[in-house]
């Protein structure tokens, strides 16, 4: 099949140059999705209200902890009345940690590990400390700073 030569000042496209442009532009469109926070579930780590009340003393067990998942924060008890809080969000892959025993941060994604005392990452994949959050007491209540 022959086409016919374009008039002077017409330019035509061919369909391959036009579904190129078009892969490409999905392409792109795909990877600006994919670049978010890279949170999985871990978005951008915790939002909750100063004095907002997270949990009581008596609800985190000494030399472990438990993990606020709607909050995206863990609350640890490394030793006795010393309590700490990290953001819940894996500095890996931004998925939240998945368990707290024995002093430890767990996120059983991907393998990390971190220190339940300082949030320091102590294993796996890990790319940085869990960021800390602010808590305050009131009685047996443990609340949002």
């Amino acid at each position: 099949m022959t086409r016919p030569a374009p008039r002077l000042g017409e330019v035509r496209t061919h369909r391959r140059i036009v579904f190129s442009g078009l892969g490409a532009l999905g392409v792109a469109a795909a990877l600006a999705g994919c670049a978010g926070s890279g949170d999985g579930d871990g978005d951008a780590g915790p939002a909750v209200d100063s004095g907002a009340e997270l949990a009581s003393k008596s609800e985190v067990p000494v030399g472990g902890g438990i993990i606020l998942t709607e909050e995206k924060i863990v609350i640890t008890q490394p030793t006795e009345g010393d309590f700490q809080a990290f953001t819940a969000v894996c500095t890996h892959q931004g998925l939240l940690v998945t368990s707290v025993e024995e002093g430890t941060i767990r996120c059983a994604n991907h393998g990390s590990s971190y220190d339940a005392a300082s949030g320091d990452a102590t294993g796996g994949p890990a790319s940085g400390p869990l960021a800390p959050v602010g808590i305050t007491f009131d009685g047996d209540r443990i609340l949002a700073a």
